[in-house]
């Protein structure tokens, strides 16, 4: 049957698809670029936020219209939240915590004789957004938390940690890796709590996978900032680790990280980046900011702020706070006036980007290695787009297709945060020696 897949969300909505996408064509089944000549159309939602919530909504009101009599199979937290709001259209509703047997039940639920009959994809469009480029494969390693910060709805949404066996991820990885993908980025709700229930951690997951797996680049993706392994550091010894580290800090200001129930304060998080920036040499580390989370006093405010300065971040991901049923922060008092919420997300992106400008050109005069994958075209010239290994987004110029490809790129300039450079025919410094192999 011809199966159509879409997500919303976070990079672990898009590794659950990634999988899907797998298992679907391993079983035999097509997978299609719209929904258009679909049997059956599967939907990962978001809802994590009001606006998450409206927009899986939407899109799978979307849907619908442009292929009513496709099998409507839908999955992810909006359903989980919202289940009194779930639309008639839905013909099969799969659980989080059945997540990892979506494939299963659904080949064994819907019965592929009642499909209408429709064309069957051809090889052209049988590709799809998660598969097409083959750069960065997205691995799902665990999922829930045991935390529960008093803002966030996702312990209700994914309930308990569930983590994957090594050997499985191990599998994973090898085996996307012989479809071409050059990078593997761990993702999971908790992704630092790895193996907590099933007597690992995440230092062992790694070490294995740097040693039994092959891929170039291995990513690590969100990590809180406490309840990290031992000598976590020491694995970045390893040139197929990546060294960029994304530690969610939410706030500057103690009192309001008390308020969210977060387990970490300003100090144990600058200590933790610190000993990390002293262990892995070109280090980029980014973050999670929420704005104006009830109670915020203007002087809160400016603690955040001035203990952001002294961080330098590479990137901070800024959210302006919006309450979410069914969490303790939506019935805390002293809501930040949405004008004065607005003034400080402005405040904090100007200051955001000029952390950025500043740590992007640490790396003008330096050689890269750059996983290329996307391009276009402006005034006549072919422009790719791609991430250094510390997660810089980087361009060049160059007419022949690089898609997936890993090359050396000596960067000669930076545009608001954009690293630009040339791919040498010849290394042109000393550390080119140590590049990736060019993968065509």
């Amino acid at each position: 049957m011809n199966v159509y897949l879409n997500t919303l969300g976070c990079r672990l909505n898009e590794a659950e698809i990634l999988s899907w996408d797998q298992s679907f064509r391993k079983t035999g089944h097509h997978i299609v670029k719209t929904p258009d000549n679909a049997h059956v159309v599967v939907l990962n939602t978001c809802g994590v936020t009001k606006e998450a919530t409206r927009k899986s909504k939407q899109l799978l009101r979307r849907i619908h219209r442009h292929n009513p009599e496709a099998k409507m199979v839908v999955t992810g937290c909006y359903t989980e939240i919202e289940k009194k709001e779930l639309l008639d259209d839905i013909d099969l509703i799969i659980s989080n915590q059945d997540k990892d047997n979506l494939v299963e039940i659904v080949t064994q639920t819907i019965d592929p004789t009642s499909m209408p009959q429709m064309a069957v994809a051809n090889e052209d469009n049988t590709a799809t957004l998660y598969r097409a480029a083959k750069t960065r494969a997205f691995i799902k390693v665990q999922d829930g938390c045991r935390h529960q910060c008093s803002y966030c709805i996702v312990t209700t949404a994914r309930g308990d940690e569930r983590s994957r066996s090594i050997e499985a991820i191990v599998y994973d990885i090898n085996r996307l890796f012989d479809q071409g993908y050059q990078e593997a980025v761990l993702t999971g709700v908790h992704l630092g709590g790895y193996g907590s229930d099933i007597n690992t951690d995440l230092y062992c997951l790694v070490d294995t996978l740097l040693e039994k797996t092959s891929i170039p680049r291995i990513r690590l993706s969100s990590l809180e900032p406490w309840n990290l392994p031992q000598h976590m550091w020491k694995l970045w010894k390893s040139p197929r680790l990546m060294p960029h580290l994304h530690l969610p800090l939410q706030s500057g200001s103690n009192t309001v990280l008390k308020r969210m129930a977060r387990r970490c304060h300003t100090d144990s998080f600058s200590s933790l980046v610190q000993s990390a920036r002293s262990a892995i040499p070109n280090l980029t580390v980014t973050t999670d900011i929420i704005v104006g989370f009830p109670g915020e006093t203007k002087d809160e405010w400016k603690e955040t702020t001035d203990f952001i300065s002294t961080m330098q971040f590479g990137h901070i991901h800024i959210f302006t706070y919006s309450p979410r049923e069914h969490t303790r922060a939506a019935s805390m008092p002293e809501r930040v006036p949405k004008d004065i919420a607005r003034l400080r997300s402005q405040e904090l992106h100007c200051l955001a980007d000029e952390h950025k400008k500043t740590h992007a050109g640490k790396s003008v005069g330096t050689m890269a290695n750059v996983l290329w994958e996307s391009s276009y075209i402006e005034n006549e010239t072919r422009i790719w787009m791609g991430y250094t290994e510390n997660y810089i987004k980087t361009k060049t110029t160059h007419d022949h297709d690089l898609s997936g490809c890993v090359t050396p790129v000596l960067i000669d300039r930076t545009s608001d945060g954009v690293l630009w450079g040339e791919i040498p025919s010849q290394p042109k410094t000393k550390s080119a020696t140590k590049v990736l192999p060019v993968v065509v």
